[in-house]
């Protein structure tokens, strides 16, 4: 702690020594810059610090940057992929669809082709069968029938004796089948349209064994335009 004496001496030099006075200030300035340097030196060091922060966030930023930039790049290359995928596959689709058109048109002229060759097997079966039931003494029209829920091919009747038949290309045992099926829905459902005695017949153009072992058994007559496939049978009672 200063003395008062010193404190006299020194004022009394600051008061009378103009050189003594320059000094002290000279002094208590220098100081005053030496603490603000160190003040500003604690304050650059701080904003150094700042700063190399901020420059190792900006390097991350710039590799995110750069691997957001390389994902961006990998998403357009899958994208042009799937949109190679997407054409081919739309090639594909129009090629499908220009071979399920070229099938339904072929389809179409199939199923004319069918239908013109079940009419005309209709026609000639109905021509053959007449002309042979002719030959036995019956003189009858076969004609078509459509009823609800049921369908001949072949139906004539006259005086006490009916003929019931189908009409078919490839004749297999279900064709029989089918047959004995239609007689017995007629016995239930449409007497009216039987007689006393009945001919059950099928006509076609090929037939299989089994077929023709079960139309022999059901005393059904097989034929073609060639000939009997089985004998007529006799009127069914």
């Amino acid at each position: 702690m200063i003395s008062s004496k010193l404190k006299k001496t020194l004022l009394k030099l600051l008061e009378e020594d103009e050189e003594f006075r320059y000094a002290v200030a000279g002094r208590i300035g220098l100081l005053e810059i030496l603490k603000r340097f160190e003040a500003l030196s604690e304050e650059q060091i701080k904003l150094r610090e700042d700063f190399k922060e901020l420059r190792e966030e900006q390097i991350k930023l710039r590799e995110e940057q750069t691997r957001l930039r390389e994902e961006q790049i990998k998403l357009r290359e899958d994208f042009k992929e799937l949109r190679k995928e997407q054409i081919k596959l739309r090639e594909d689709f129009n090629k499908m669809l220009a071979l399920i058109k070229s099938m339904d048109e072929r389809l179409g002229r199939v199923e004319k082709t069918l239908e013109k060759l079940t009419l005309d097997i209709e026609e000639e079966a109905r021509e053959v069968i007449e002309y042979r039931l002719s030959k036995m003494g019956i003189n009858l029209k076969l004609e078509r029938i459509e009823l609800p829920g049921l369908e001949l091919n072949l139906y004539g009747a006259v005086e006490d004796i009916c003929v019931i038949g189908d009409v078919s290309v490839r004749l297999g045992i279900n064709g029989v089948k089918k047959l004995i099926k239609v007689f017995n829905k007629l016995v239930e459902e449409k007497p009216d349209l039987l007689r006393p005695r009945k001919i059950l017949v099928l006509y076609t153009s090929l037939a299989t064994e089994e077929a023709l072992r079960e139309a022999e058994k059901k005393e059904i007559w097989v034929l073609k335009a060639t000939g009997d496939l089985t004998k007529p049978p006799e009127f069914m009672h």
